[in-house]
């Protein structure tokens, strides 16, 4: 018999989480009739309002809304940034693809860095990829984890380079008690569906340079100029990654939920953790600041890949939806190897570009991050939202532990 036989609560946060006060905020829109923010004055525009939000929570000068999710603000932090044609940018090997295509999309070449069993950047191999090319590093806190981010500014700033934070799920993460996106000299959020919450797509771009604001909010909307004519904005194309009223309110209303959201789900994990500790041959995941992680995830390790396949198959037998990080039956985006068009270096552009403009000659490889591997390879990782309370941890726990017996005796 299962150890777990009712349904446990899932992984989705925000999501989940959609009432009646975000079917209010949209309706609040949709009555007013006035879909484009720029049409509504700052103080009742839903979008400048969410900004504010930010920069209040953050403690920073400069928040930009974005549209498009986290990629459009990836885009317009790296264009704000300066970072551009055949400038190197360190990424680490576990995260979204989304990552790598801004760093394309801008014209800068991805350089792809280890993870450790944080499931984020190792800071002992960054240094190794820098060349007098390199203008920035993406540390990303990965899955609710926080970077060590005193380890990745120390670098930046021996090596004069500019730190983009790519919160894209960690949003409501912190590290010795500063958020996350207020660290680096920029921040990228998302808030697209399956993110912490969410305005269906979305995003933010923090930061504290009035230019690296100016150049964001330029390539965020190729019209800035008009729409704020200030008189200050260095002129050159942009798109269109502009924030709607709609999805601005939903975002708001889901931002008021994030504590209670983070609260759960940082209670579950926590939890977990001190339930599971005591088995030998499981590796917890190293936090760097254990208070401030998101708490989304319960990620824990075995010593082989082997084991961790067992495992895995065992502990859901024992009715716990759970993944192993890295199967290569399953071309997970998340997972370098699965980036096709990065490692194959596809472009839609006929002269090659941004492949052409790298000052050097760039190689990848599937197997080019072998820490990367073995550790996502060995890694168990359970999905946690807010609504996990104590008996259902404590049945997982149950589930983990007997499972530890079969496989260890």
């Amino acid at each position: 018999m299962p150890t777990v036989t009712e349904p446990l609560p899932g992984t989705l946060q925000g999501a989940l989480e959609i009432g009646q006060e975000e079917i209010d905020a949209v309706t609040k829109v949709l009555q007013r009739k006035i879909m484009f923010r720029f049409l509504n004055s700052p103080d009742i525009s839903e979008s400048a309002i969410l900004e504010k939000q930010f920069r209040d929570r953050l403690g920073v000068p400069y928040a930009l809304a974005v549209g498009g999710g986290g990629t459009c603000a990836l885009i317009a932090a790296l264009v704000g940034l300066g970072i551009g044609s055949g400038d190197e940018v360190i990424i680490p090997g576990y995260t979204y693809i989304a990552t790598a295509a801004a760093c394309l999309n801008v014209g800068a070449i991805p350089i792809l860095c280890e993870v450790d069993d944080s499931l984020t950047i190792d800071p002992a191999r960054i240094e190794e990829l820098i060349t007098p090319y390199t203008k920035a590093i993406i540390p990303v806190h990965m899955r609710g984890a926080v970077c060590d981010m005193d380890r990745v500014m120390a670098i930046a700033k021996k090596h004069n380079l500019k730190v983009l934070e790519d919160c894209a799920q960690g949003n409501g993460g912190f590290y010795k008690g500063r958020e996350v996106g207020s660290i680096g000299d920029a921040g990228a959020f998302s808030m697209q569906h399956f993110k912490i919450i969410t305005a269906g797509e979305g995003g933010m771009v923090t930061c504290h340079d009035d230019r690296v604001y100016r150049r964001a909010a330029m390539k965020h909307d190729s019209a800035m100029q008009y729409w704020q004519p200030d008189g200050n904005w260095e002129m050159f194309a942009g798109e269109n990654f502009r924030m709607d009223e709609l999805r601005a309110a939903l975002a708001l209303a889901q931002l008021k939920k994030m504590p209670m959201l983070l609260a759960g789900c940082r209670r579950a994990k926590s939890h977990l953790r001190e339930l599971t500790s005591h088995l030998n041959g499981i590796r917890q995941q190293t936090l760097h600041d254990a208070a401030g992680d998101c708490g989304i995830v319960f990620p824990f390790f075995l010593e082989t890949r082997e084991l961790a396949k067992q495992f895995s198959d065992l502990l859901a037998a024992e009715g716990v939806p759970n993944q192993t990080i890295y199967n290569k039956q399953i071309p997970d985006r998340h997972i370098y190897a699965a980036w096709d068009y990065v490692l194959e270096k596809k472009t839609h552009d006929h002269t090659g570009w941004p492949w052409t403009a790298a000052h050097r000659p760039i190689e990848y490889h599937r197997d080019m991050l072998p820490q990367t591997l073995d550790v996502l390879g060995r890694c168990i990782s359970i999905g946690l939202n807010r609504r996990w309370e104590s008996h259902h941890t404590s049945l997982v726990a149950q589930a983990i532990e007997k499972v530890h017996r079969a496989v260890f005796g």
